[in-house]
């Protein structure tokens, strides 16, 4: 799998040398080889690709890929622009974004612009074997994205953290720089989303919060393809 190469190398290469990276990359190349794991080996930093360091405004915290065929391109919540369903989870980030900020509903789950916009599109586990959701779970990815959030922590800019449903929220424990901005959520699942993600008009306060601090507010709209 490709190694990351862009300015997130310095803030958390040294992981890519420790132990239990070393174990869960002979995992990945056992899994890999034995059978169907998403997303694409070539797929898994997606997130650190799609979004710099430099440019990180906002992360969004999930749990693990999409289990199903076609659907994982290693950012949170997206599928790809030529996946026609779009996922229960994002229908439901939708709705909320066209509550919140008047965004129509697109016809697809491409989340690239937003990754553009500076938003880093997490899961906390950046693998998973086809059909069995939390498969490759405590086998050293926490770790990993947990050296992630503590890296954009240390960012002395304002930075919003979205944290939906209680995997994400367990995350907060590491975050205490005061200058960021932490919103907490029901996750948007169809199981959840009623208890409170629907109105929590977290977009337009993570807008208002960058724009208070100096920084370009986040357009959220996704576009139609």
């Amino acid at each position: 799998m490709p190694r990351i190469s862009n300015d997130w190398l310095g803030a958390i290469g040294k992981e890519f040398e420790k132990p239990y990276y070393q174990q869960l990359r002979g995992f990945l190349k056992h899994e890999y080889a034995s059978g169907t794991v998403y997303p694409a080996a070539d797929d898994i930093f997606n997130a650190f690709h799609f979004t710099p360091l430099s440019k990180v405004k906002a992360v969004i915290i999930g749990q693990d890929p999409y289990h199903n065929a076609h659907q994982a391109i290693g950012a949170c919540f997206a599928v790809p622009p030529d996946q026609p369903e779009i996922p229960p989870s994002l229908v439901n980030i939708y709705k909320e974004l066209h509550d919140d900020l008047g965004c129509y509903i697109p016809n697809n789950g491409y989340l690239k612009k937003w990754a553009d916009e500076g938003v880093l599109l997490l899961n906390t586990v950046l693998t998973v074997r086809a059909h069995q959701a939390n498969s490759h779970q405590n086998h050293g990815w926490e770790e990993f994205t947990d050296a992630v959030i503590a890296a954009v922590d240390e960012i002395d800019r304002p930075v919003v953290f979205f944290l939906w449903g209680r995997p994400a929220q367990s995350k907060r424990r590491m975050l205490f720089n005061p200058r960021h901005l932490i919103l907490e959520a029901p996750h948007p699942s169809p199981l959840s989303a009623f208890r409170g993600f629907f109105g929590c008009r977290h977009f337009s306060q993570a807008n208002a919060f960058l724009e208070a601090g100096g920084m370009e507010p986040i357009d959220w709209q996704i576009e139609n393809i």
